[in-house]
Order: structure tokens, then C-alpha cells, then sequence
């Protein structure tokens, strides 16, 4: 299988050795070359990274990589086997290979990261208490005007209380094209209405939060023959913070 899983990444760090995975430098316009591929080269929105995260190396596959399969994980998470300890190496040892992917995909249609969930708060109402609802209030707008047969997929999503994160998926190249045609017809079309400029830094990444949200209507839609796997974290995660920072955000 002609496989190409893209790394994002926006800095130096380690990378797997199997030779299906490709790193590339998202955001790399105006930036110092890291030795990986740039996503500002061909057709590009790469100046926009600060905005659209990870999504700029999405925008650059589409529009400029030839593959069968194309998926996406990070520099620092991976699809991977359970690991067998906290140490790094083992973590490391438990990333997928290529022999993995191909495995799953002669049997599925999308290989996903389990979902993430909220407990006490609907997909909706996480994006409100941590985001700028207005935002989230006029994806529902567009999808009603531009693509009213998702509309029922996106309350469905809403009102659930779990969510595949972090954009990471691997696909079928043609069905991620379709995804990506609805994906990116929907942003640029709230890009033109709203403005983010006095957004902090952390919500002026708007277009990477919604994505995350857009792609679980957009597989709910699909109704595709799903795989959800484990993701393995190559740095520790501070879960009081991130404690901290939910509570700060629902009741402050």
C-alpha cells in the first residue's frame, strides 16, 4: 500500500524511522528550515498556521501529495499499541509500523484515536465554556445554508458528550479529498465572516478547535467503517493543569 502518514510539527524533535511516516514543518512560511518538508510550497495556506494548526499540512496533502492512504498524527502523539510502561524507548517501540496500517486498513475505512470524554459536558457546551460560542453558533449557519443534509449529524455530534481529537486519522486518499473539499469550504466561508483580531493567541487557533468538531459531523454523516486505536504520548501530560484550565473555564 502507498501510505503516507504526515507528522506535524513546528519544531526539531525525534521522528519514527519507518518509512511511512513524513514529517512535515506546518507553518513553515517566514520560518528557519527544520530539514523537513514545508507545507509553503505548491498551493499553500501555510502563512495561516497560527489560525489553522495543524490544518495547514492538511491543506498542503490535498493539494500537492499523490498517495493511496494519507493519515495524520503529531510529533509528539502517535497511533500506537498499548504501551507497556511510561518509559519513552517503550513508548517509541509502541508506535505503529507500516505493517499496522496496512493490517487495519484492509478492514477499515478510517483509523481514529478513541474518543475523548467530556463526563459533564455535551461536545456543545465544552466549545462554549472554552471557546467563543459565536464562532460555533455560525459553523451551525453555514452547515444549514451550504450543507443542510449534515445538519442532523451536527446536533447529533452537539449534544453527545464524547469526541475524536487532536485531527489524527488515517484514510483512504480520495475520501480524504472529499473531506477535506467540505472541510475547507466551510472554514473559508467563516473566515469571511467573522473577525478574530482581538482573539488571544490561544483562540485565534479557532479554525484547529472547529476542525476537531467539523470532522466528527463529518464522519457521523459517513457513517464509514471505523477503527479506534490507542495514541501514545511521547511527553508527559500535567493532568492537574489541565484540570485547572477546564474547571477555570466552566465556572470562570
Amino acid at each position: 500500500m502507498d501510505i503516507k502518514i504526515l507528522i506535524a510539527t513546528h519544531k526539531k524533535y525525534w521522528m519514527p524511522s519507518d518509512e511511512v511516516y513524513m514529517p512535515i514543518h506546518v507553518g513553515r512560511e517566514g520560518k528557519d528550515n527544520l530539514g523537513y518538508v514545508g507545507d509553503n510550497t505548491g498551493e499553500n495556506i501555510s502563512i495561516k498556521n497560527p489560525n489553522y494548526c495543524e490544518l495547514t499540512g492538511l491543506y498542503w496533502a490535498w493539494k500537492n501529495l499523490d498517495c493511496e492512504y494519507i493519515g495524520l498524527c503529531h510529533y509528539r502523539r502517535y497511533f500506537a499499541h498499548k504501551s507497556k510502561s511510561s518509559k519513552l524507548e517503550d513508548k517509541k517501540q509502541a508506535i505503529f509500523t507500516r505493517d499496522d496500517y496496512e493490517q487495519l486498513l484492509q478492514q477499515y475505512d478510517v483509523i481514529l484515536p478513541k474518543k475523548r470524554n467530556y463526563y459533564i459536558e455535551t461536545v456543545r457546551s465544552q466549545y462554549e465554556h472554552a471557546h467563543n460560542k459565536r464562532d460555533l453558533d455560525e459553523i451551525e449557519k453555514i452547515i444549514k445554508m451550504q450543507y443542510p443534509s449534515y445538519i442532523e449529524a451536527f446536533e447529533k455530534v452537539m449534544n453527545s458528550r464524547k469526541l475524536h481529537i487532536y485531527n489524527m486519522f488515517v484514510m483512504n486518499k480520495a475520501l480524504f479529498d472529499e473531506y477535506c473539499t467540505w472541510l475547507f469550504d466551510i472554514l473559508f466561508t467563516l473566515e469571511k465572516r467573522i473577525d478574530i483580531t482581538n482573539y488571544d493567541k490561544y483562540n485565534a487557533r479557532i479554525f484547529g478547535f472547529l476542525s476537531e468538531r467539523l470532522f466528527n459531523i463529518w464522519l457521523e454523516k459517513k457513517q464509514l467503517k471505523i477503527k479506534t486505536v490507542n495514541v501514545v504520548f511521547l511527553e508527559k501530560i500535567n493532568w492537574v493543569k489541565k484540570g485547572k484550565d477546564f474547571l477555570k473555564r466552566k465556572f470562570l
